[in-house]
């Protein structure tokens, strides 16, 4: 497959880049850093529309199509209480996490269409997608939206040969882990801070298995499932074609308002 990845100078982007190209996909690796890699590059923020434009246009004159979009660019942006960060910043981590995935989606779409196969495009929710996140409020909130946006996308894109999905990759090393352990208690939080300090002295979550889910999502195995947050760690993925039809006309891991008959409750 030929496969435009956001994100591939570090962290989970840059994992999956190496992991897929040495399985014989073709990458195209979009980062704001120059890269030494063994995959075509581009230099781009994914938070300018411009940068975004240019980089399509480097591909579009290599590649006459594309075959599925991995966006791992994101960073975590403001930390601390929400009414205390530079609200520049704040909105900064929203331009990144949220904007730098739509504009990917929108400027490669007409790549995307000229694919001969049955299309994929995979996000990564992160921590704060499905509950409050404290002193993580921007990282937290462009998150969600990411996960409603391929909620949105899924159903806008019914009639066409397109699967798109979120992942929650689970609690990895990176260098966000690394980041938060640097703010202290007094900004992360003590709960964020002592998780973060026991990830890198113990070791995380399987990165092996966010690597599983994309190939699975991918592959032809998962044609048809679309508009899902699933998470890597947690969520039997690999059985999910099974049930297949019975996501499709289900509200099946998506966000939804929980009302109070659902907890045993009425009023």
């Amino acid at each position: 497959m030929r496969i435009i990845i956001t994100g591939t100078s570090a962290g989970i982007g840059e994992y999956l880049a190496g992991r897929l190209a040495e399985a014989g996909h073709e990458i195209w690796g979009l980062a704001r850093s120059t890269q030494k890699a063994a995959f075509a590059t581009s230099v781009c923020d994914v938070s300018q529309w411009e940068q975004v434009e240019r980089a399509r246009d480097e591909v579009a004159q290599r590649w006459s199509h594309v075959d599925a979009i991995i966006c791992g660019a994101a960073i975590q942006g403001a930390i601390g209480p929400a009414m205390q960060v530079d609200p520049r910043k704040w909105s900064h981590t929203l331009r990144v996490d949220l904007d730098g995935t739509y504009f990917v989606f929108r400027a490669f779409w007409e790549l995307l269409r000229q694919s001969p196969q049955r299309t994929k495009v995979i996000c990564f929710a992160g921590g704060g997608a499905t509950n409050a996140r404290p002193n993580f409020s921007a990282y937290a909130v462009a998150k969600t939206a990411v996960v409603r946006l391929v909620e949105t996308l899924a159903v806008e894109w019914k009639d066409n040969a397109v699967d798109i999905n979120a992942i929650s990759p689970g609690a990895i090393n990176t260098a966000m882990t690394r980041e938060t352990v640097s703010m202290g208690p007094e900004l992360a939080g003590c709960a964020e801070f002592e998780g973060a300090q026991r990830r890198l002295a113990e070791g995380a979550q399987s990165i092996e298995k966010v690597h599983g889910i994309v190939e699975f999502l991918l592959s032809g195995k998962s044609d048809g499932i679309t508009g899902r947050l699933l998470s890597a760690q947690w969520d039997d993925w690999a059985g999910l074609p099974a049930h297949a039809a019975q996501l499709a006309e289900s509200e099946i891991y998506q966000l939804r308002r929980i009302l109070p008959e659902e907890r045993g409750s009425k009023f």
